[in-house]
């Protein structure tokens, strides 16, 4: 597992504009670093980045242990995808699968 800085741009694979399949209006924008998901920011401090088993993941999390619980309820702090392509964003109280719109 890798430790990258917010600032350090998530993997390619992950970046670009995606849409919810169950709600496409829901969008999830990876531009660098930058991850907006259902039109808000999401504020992180760090990513840890792993490939296992075929799967990319990256998990987002903070530096304050104090606001970890908070932090894991409204933002998105899992992005993985699959071996078979497939790209799911998720937290403790959700997760959607998303498919790619902009090429």
């Amino acid at each position: 597992m890798e430790r990258l800085e917010r600032d350090t741009p998530l993997p390619s694979p992950m970046q670009g504009s995606w849409s919810d399949t169950n709600d496409p209006s829901s969008k999830l924008i990876i531009n660098g670093g930058e991850i907006t998901c259902f039109g808000q920011t999401v504020e992180y401090d760090y990513k840890l980045v792993s490939y296992e088993d075929g799967a990319l993941t990256v998990s987002l999390r903070i530096n304050n242990p104090a606001s970890e619980d908070e932090f894991q309820r409204v933002n998105i702090t899992e992005l993985v995808i699959t071996p078979e392509g497939e790209f799911h964003a998720y937290n403790t109280k959700f997760a959607s699968e998303f498919i790619r719109i902009d090429g």
